[in-house]
């Protein structure tokens, strides 16, 4: 345990690593502290505790009097991820909080100090909050929730490298754009057709995210594909884009999550995307489900969203620092 480690910390403060006992007390000093972003223990349990890259002493735990008052949660690489490997210069602080009634007072110094330490003597390079895959819990710091905390971490050398925003639609009344339908019917045209995926899909979708796209999203296709054509398919769909016989672009949703989707590189501004994404939508309608949203995209594309009646919902700072 390392004790006192900064001066300006209150009386009977204490740093030490996350021990078991801590779940419930971690728990509730997040949802005080992380307000917008509220976990139940389960989750705590599924994204953290069963994630192959935990480690305790990757969880600075900081108490005073012997109760929990804060925390930050950092994760390396311990189990390679696909062909992107350990990534063994990176690191990625995932969540960070201090309990309101108790900021201000050096337990969040006192936290981030010791993790970064941590991390530079195990030999990472930077540290990101907080892009990590596969178990993120937003794409980095909600800029209108948490604004203090940027101001705080830009003063202590991080760097703002990206702004994403989550979106949301609502699905009630949805109707194909006029745009849209014009679009499906000059792809068409094109030889290009937009279906419902079918289970002799699986190996060209995959090999086509595979080179088109990140490891996570191979991931989180190959989930879709075994809830659709292994176990169960009420909550999930996936659309394909096909010319000629070859992938040339896919969407999917889980329950209301929308995404990942995305198209060849070289077919990009032909309409291909907005009939996905319109197509994804008219299916998750059909299956019962009144809103759609997903966490993370630019601004780019979120003018591609908005054809089918998302808007901005939060407003994210993903945040990096040499070590």
């Amino acid at each position: 345990m390392i004790k006192d480690i900064n001066k300006a910390t209150p009386p009977g403060f204490s740093l030490r690593t996350y021990a078991p006992a801590d779940e419930s007390a971690l728990v509730e000093v997040w949802n005080a502290a992380l307000w917008a972003d509220p976990i139940a223990i389960s989750i705590w349990r599924t994204k953290v505790l069963l994630d192959p890259n935990f480690r305790a002493e990757g969880c600075h735990v900081a108490e005073v009097n012997g109760a929990v008052r804060g925390f930050l949660l950092s994760i390396t690489r311990q189990v390679p991820y696909y062909d992107e490997g350990l990534q063994a210069d990176q690191a990625w602080i995932t969540a960070f909080g201090v309990h309101p009634d108790w900021q201000g007072r050096g337990l969040g110094n006192a936290l981030l100090e010791a993790a970064l330490n941590r991390l530079q003597n195990i030999g990472c390079k930077r540290v990101t909050i907080s892009s990590y895959v596969p178990n993120y819990f937003t794409p980095g710091v909600d800029t209108a929730a948490y604004g203090a905390g940027v101001e705080y971490l830009v003063r202590r050398g991080f760097k703002v490298i990206s702004r994403p925003l989550s979106m949301r639609a609502e699905l009630t009344g949805f109707r194909y754009p006029t745009a849209v339908t014009a679009a499906d019917e000059k792809l068409r045209q094109q030889g290009i057709v937009i279906r419902p995926a079918v289970a002799s899909d699986i190996v060209p979708v995959l090999a086509f995210i595979q080179r088109h796209f990140s490891a996570d999203w191979y991931r989180e296709a190959a989930g879709i594909f075994g809830d659709l054509f292994v176990g169960d398919p009420r909550m999930v769909n996936m659309i394909i884009a096909e010319q000629n016989g070859a992938v040339v672009g896919y969407a999917q949703h889980r329950a209301e999550r929308f995404g990942p989707f995305g198209v060849n590189p070289e077919l990009r501004s032909r309409g291909i995307g907005r009939v996905l994404l319109a197509a994804t939508l008219m299916e998750m309608l059909k299956k019962g489900f009144h809103a759609a949203w997903f966490l993370w995209t630019g601004d780019d594309a979120a003018r591609l969203y908005a054809v089918c009646g998302f808007h901005e919902v939060r407003r994210f700072a993903v945040l990096q620092k040499n070590l």
